[in-house]
């Protein structure tokens, strides 16, 4: 039997020859039935309307911002977990089964409550920059700065003026932080006027 089938397309018609005049048919792929000259070789990574930067703005870097932050909350606060309680079993000289349930619920409590800290901490921030960058209309380091202080200032709001004076400035700082790290591992100098990543 010869594979002279797999070389032509798939038809439902008489397999006789008609008299009329047939057209020669050039064979298309015998998978799908597809002519791979509509394929193209190199698509791009992301689809971007016509005229639009090729970068990602700063509401869809704030989804990553915020599971990153989450993910990380949990394994700090997990790790914390699991130290404390392995402290506290041993003092309270607890063995077996009920060590084990007291080391999760350890790991638990305090992986869970550091996730969710942080997890506020990185929505509150990814909020202010997005709003930032809508009111100004530019994304820049300014932008940045306005809203790890604005970050620190709401987290802390609630315990009185000095402490969300401390909370602004601790986001102040670990914004500067991140300023000085993306321009010195980009090699650029600070430019209050250029675009965000």
């Amino acid at each position: 039997m010869s594979a002279d089938y797999l070389s032509q397309p798939l038809s439902f018609a008489d397999a006789a020859p008609s008299s009329r005049n047939t057209q020669t048919v050039t064979p298309l792929s015998p998978y799908l039935n597809y002519d791979p000259r509509y394929l193209q070789a190199a698509q791009p990574e992301f689809i971007f309307p016509e005229g639009a930067a090729k970068q990602r703005g700063r509401f869809e870097l704030a989804f990553s911002q915020i599971g990153s932050s989450v993910m990380i909350g949990a394994a700090i606060g997990g790790t914390a977990g699991f130290y404390n309680g392995v402290r506290a079993t041993a003092l309270a000289q607890q063995t077996g089964k009920l060590r084990r349930t007291q080391l999760l619920n350890h790991i638990m409590k305090q992986g869970s409550s550091t996730a969710n800290t942080l997890g506020t901490l990185a929505v509150m921030y990814s909020g202010f920059g997005v709003l930032l960058q809508w009111v100004r209309g530019e994304e820049d380091e300014i932008n940045t700065l306005l809203a790890g202080t604005a970050t620190g200032m709401l987290y802390k709001s609630t315990v009185g003026l000095r402490r969300c004076a401390m909370g602004g400035g601790v986001g102040l700082g670990i914004a500067t932080l991140y300023c000085l790290y993306t321009t010195a591992t980009s090699g650029s100098k600070i430019n209050f006027n250029k675009p965000y990543m």
